[in-house]
Order: C-alpha cells, then structure tokens, then sequence
C-alpha cells in the first residue's frame, strides 16, 4: 500500500509490528503503516490490513481477508502489490503486504494538476501487464484459476515516487477455483468502473477488467468518468447501457482505443491483455514518457 505522510506512532502493536499510522480504510478493512526492528538497527516498513474493528468477528470477512492472503502468497509480479504473510495476534488476524512509498493514482488526480497522455498510457500498460499475469494465473497442477480482479480504479493504482506501478487489493478478486469466496451475482467494485456483465450480474472474465482499465483510462485523460450518474442506481443505468462516450478532442488512435475498451459486449473488446498491451503501446509511440517523468509527476 501506499502512503505519503510523515511517519507518526500510534503506540500500538501488532504481533511483531509496530504501527505507526492509519493509510487507508475501506467498507471491511483498514490498512496500517507498520515497521518491523530487528539486530543492528534494522528497520523495515510494511503496510498491515486487518478488519475493522467492528467487523473482527464476521466469519464470512475474516475468509475473505484469509483467502486475499493464500491467493496473494502465491501471485508474484512487478506490478502487484505482493502479499508476504498471514498473521493473527491477540486474535486480531493481519496480512502484511508492501509499502509503496507514494501515493494512489486517485488522490495524485484530485492533487496534482492533469497528467499527460503519454502518462496516462504508461500507467495503464503497467496495469495490463499485471491483470494479464492474474488472468494466466494457474493453480500448482498447471489448471488455469481464472482470476478476475473485479476492481480496477484509480483508488487501488499506486504509484511509488521511484515511478513504480502496482495493482492492489486482491480482496474482491474472484477465481473461478475459489467460488465459495465470492458468488458470481455479487456486485463488487466501485461502481463508476464496473462493467456491463458486472452490473447484469453475470459471468465475468479477464474482459471485465479490461473495461474498467478504460473507464480509468478515460478518467486521467478527461479528467472525468464517462458514466456517472447522481446516484448509484443511476451510475449503473448507464453502465448497463454503455453509450459510447463523448471523447471529442481525444486524438483518433486514442479514442479508438478506448472505445474498444468500453465495448458494451465484452466479445467487441481487445480479445486478450497481450493485444491490449500492444494497442497501447501503439498508442505510446507518439506520446512517450518513462518512469523518471512519472516519478517526478508522484512528486517528493
């Protein structure tokens, strides 16, 4: 996880940690920068997700936040947030992840001033190279887990000031292997970057995401969310009926990107992540940027 403030101490503990502040919260969970001690004045900072306090004694989310930790354990890449452990004290369970020393692509929008197109599609390949490894994903017999992540959005795209990009929270991620974490029919996400199946309810693939890569896509170079209504039910209207959207000014190669992406049938979209990278690469060629222009974009 990633965090920007300077460090405090909250005086409290967990297991061998120690916590030094909040850096997130969500519905369920809550997420904590800690530091680890060892011999010789070794400091290590980690981030720490528990559930909230009011919620420790839910059965159905403590699964949740254990099944997050297995899956995590075993999903290496560049581009994810990686899991390292699983850990319970004084009855409070804990998954320790990595610290991302900088800040999620949600806030740096509503702080930082526009971020270029060339930016923009930096970030999104990123993010397609690590939905495209959990999408390949398989299980120690080689079986594919059919993985979707369910959640991309700006608020779990975190961005390091070294100009390091990671997909994070594995919390909402549904395998088809693991079906008794997570029903088909629930709506999970936010819901300005769901899909169309997603709202119907419906089975999903890696093709769910890539439609919710193009909502995020959109927002960092419109500075908007193409389908946002005044309400939630309203948001999912026009989710359901999937408008193209207005993208004048966007130059044609972009736009015909990202409406490839926002296809309403999922079958109209990119047909895999390895086209969709390579479209986007495309894309890049006249729009460069590097990771040192995104870092200093991350800022100090």
């Amino acid at each position: 996880m990633a965090t920007t403030e300077a460090d405090t101490d909250l005086g409290r503990t967990l297991g061998p940690y120690r916590l030094l502040r909040r850096i997130g919260a969500g519905g369920m969970a809550e997420v904590f920068l800690g530091v680890a001690y060892g011999a010789s004045g070794f400091e290590k900072r980690v981030a720490l997700k528990t559930l909230l306090p009011q919620l420790q004694d839910n059965t159905k989310l403590l699964k949740l936040l254990i099944e997050e930790a297995r899956l995590g354990a075993r999903l290496q890449h560049r581009n994810l947030v990686q899991i390292h452990d699983l850990g319970v004290a004084d009855g409070v369970y804990y998954v320790r992840m990595d610290h991302v020393d900088g800040s999620d692509l949600a806030s740096l929008l509503a702080t930082r001033r526009g971020i270029s197109a060339g930016l923009a599609l930096l970030v999104a390949e990123e993010v397609v190279l690590a939905l495209a490894y959990l999408h390949n994903a398989t299980d120690d017999a080689g079986r594919p887990l059919g993985l979707v992540h369910r959640d991309v959005s700006p608020a779990n795209i975190l961005l390091s000031r070294a100009g390091e990009v990671k997909l994070g929270d594995l919390g909402v991620v549904k395998a088809t292997m693991l079906a008794d974490v997570t029903q088909a029919n629930e709506v999970k996400g936010k819901y300005s970057y769901l899909s169309p199946e997603q709202v119907a309810g419906q089975s999903l693939s890696g093709r769910s995401d890539q439609f919710a890569l193009g909502i995020t896509l959109i927002e960092m170079v419109c500075g908007r969310r193409p389908y946002e209504g005044e309400s939630p039910l309203a948001t999912m209207d026009l989710i359901r009926a999937a408008e193209p959207p207005d993208l004048r000014g966007v130059d044609r190669d972009l736009r015909e990107l990202l409406l490839r992406c926002l296809a309403r049938d999922p079958d109209d979209r990119f047909p895999d992540d390895e086209i969709l990278r390579q479209a986007i690469a495309d894309c890049r060629r006249a729009r460069p940027a590097s990771p040192a222009e995104l870092s200093r974009w991350v800022g100090p």
